[in-house]
């Protein structure tokens, strides 16, 4: 009967949702995006589809993401996007309902974590098991979270930054910050508003940020061209936009993730903190991807940090690793299912 249990991990995000299926990999890898018509309640399309929909629907269709900070801020189409993106990669003929193992901040409170156990059952698991973000980046990046020594995970994503002290399989000193790659496109919208009384969309934001952004200015600068509306015409207006202004943009953003960074350093017990020193900060997540992230992280903090593989992907890859062994990982690692 074994055979038949189907396992899925998600990684459940502010912006995106990936899903991993042990034997496959990462099956699925789509926005956390939902359209709905606000006429009869009915919701139109999820992931891929519905952000293409983004800034450019009519009046009647709002889209929206319904994680925010990564927890979730619309319980019913949190459920509704949950129930497309298991359905998806197990394909229409399965008949077995799941065991999910599904991540969540680190900061997560008691009654958001059941929420999320709660949708994700409705959505047709069988059983429902979170595990925080930082544990499964760590797994995902290939640490070896069961051994006494101290590994520092920062784990940027769309709405937060988990930065976490793991131990023998624990987490020992942590925070969830909510400032992350939103608030960097939030950020670059309103520079843009400001300096050229330019209206942006956040799609545009993210462009800017993944093709010139920086968190350190560049000697030799790169530039790109931007469309947006002109707030004093009403018209459409190209202008272009350089790596150095990004990051002054971004400058805010990212003092904020430092001083997270401090944070749990101030907390973290000296043999830790002189294992981390050793053997050096690991970011994981979509955001940490910005260029010299890690050098700033070096430069504020004194403490080496290094980009994990395929950060995008840690934490869906730990979901699978966690699958995989979840005798192991039962103990330490997942909360209780509800």
């Amino acid at each position: 009967m074994s055979f038949f249990i189907k396992k899925l991990g998600i990684d459940l995000g502010t912006a995106n949702t990936l899903v991993y299926l042990p034997g496959k990999g990462i099956v699925l890898s789509e926005p956390s995006v939902v359209a709905v018509s606000e006429i009869d309640n009915k919701i139109l399309a999820v992931g891929s589809e519905a952000k293409k929909m983004i800034g450019r629907t009519p009046e009647s269709i709002i889209t929206y993401r319904p994680m925010r900070n990564g927890v979730i801020a619309d319980y019913r189409v949190t459920e509704a996007m949950l129930r497309y993106f298991i359905n998806k990669a197990l394909g229409k003929f399965n008949f077995f309902k799941p065991e999910v193992i599904i991540s969540v901040p680190a900061g997560i409170t008691s009654t958001e974590r059941r929420a999320v156990v709660e949708a994700t059952i409705k959505a047709g698991a069988k059983k429902a098991f979170v595990v925080k973000e930082p544990i499964l980046a760590a797994i995902g990046a290939g640490v070896a979270i069961e051994e006494a020594g101290g590994h520092m995970i920062v784990d940027i994503g769309g709405g937060t930054i988990d930065v976490a002290v793991i131990s023998l399989g624990g987490i020992v000193a942590s925070t969830s910050v909510k400032c992350a790659g939103d608030k960097m496109n939030s950020a670059l919208i309103e520079f843009v508003k400001r300096k050229y009384n330019l209206s942006i969309g956040d799609k545009t934001a993210e462009d800017i940020k993944i093709q010139i952004g920086s968190a350190l200015p560049l000697e030799e600068e790169l530039s790109m061209e931007i469309r947006g509306r002109d707030f004093i015409s009403g018209l459409p207006r190209t202008i272009e936009i350089s790596t150095n202004e990004v990051s002054k943009a971004l400058s805010k953003e990212l003092r904020e993730m430092v001083r997270a960074i401090k944070s749990v350093f101030q907390e973290t017990p000296p043999e830790l903190s002189a294992d981390i020193v050793q053997r050096g900060i690991i970011m994981t997540g979509g955001s940490s991807q910005l260029r010299n992230l890690p050098e700033l992280v070096y430069r504020r903090t004194g403490v080496k940090a290094c980009l994990a593989k395929d950060p995008f992907y840690c934490v869906s890859k730990g979901t699978g690793v966690a699958l995989k062994h979840l005798d192991v990982y039962r103990r330490s690692v997942i909360s209780k299912n509800y």
